[in-house]
């Protein structure tokens, strides 16, 4: 009872983790925020998902394969986010900032109104 309560526990978390993988994946501006969110959050998703599913089926050989998967992520996936964001950089994508508008004065409504007259 107890291990199908931690395996519950880890499988609902690795939900969770992967939920968030896939919101910042879709939220964050730029291919260097995507993979961070991705990178992080999608490995420990699956490994705690994978790992929840290890003890909830009990020692047998589907067990072992999804340990061999598992630890194939742990190893790929750090090394795989990696290579993307290197490429990204070798080949010149610049990072996303965030531009701020230049006014003469101390950036009230009335500055720009004066700006935009000139």
């Amino acid at each position: 009872m107890i291990l199908v309560i931690l395996a519950a526990v880890l499988m609902v978390s690795g939900a969770f983790f992967l939920t968030v993988s896939c919101i910042g994946l879709i939220r964050l501006p730029d291919v260097y925020s995507r993979i961070h969110a991705v990178g992080k959050s999608e490995t420990l998703g699956a490994i705690l998902m994978l790992g929840g599913l290890a003890i909830y089926n009990g020692w047998t050989l589907t067990t072992a394969r999804l340990l061999l998967i598992l630890l194939f992520i742990l190893l790929a996936n750090p090394a795989a986010t990696h290579a993307i964001a290197r490429s990204a950089l070798v080949s010149g994508l610049e990072p996303w900032t965030k531009q701020k508008k230049q006014t003469g004065g101390n950036g009230t409504a009335e500055d720009e109104s004066a700006q935009q007259g000139e």
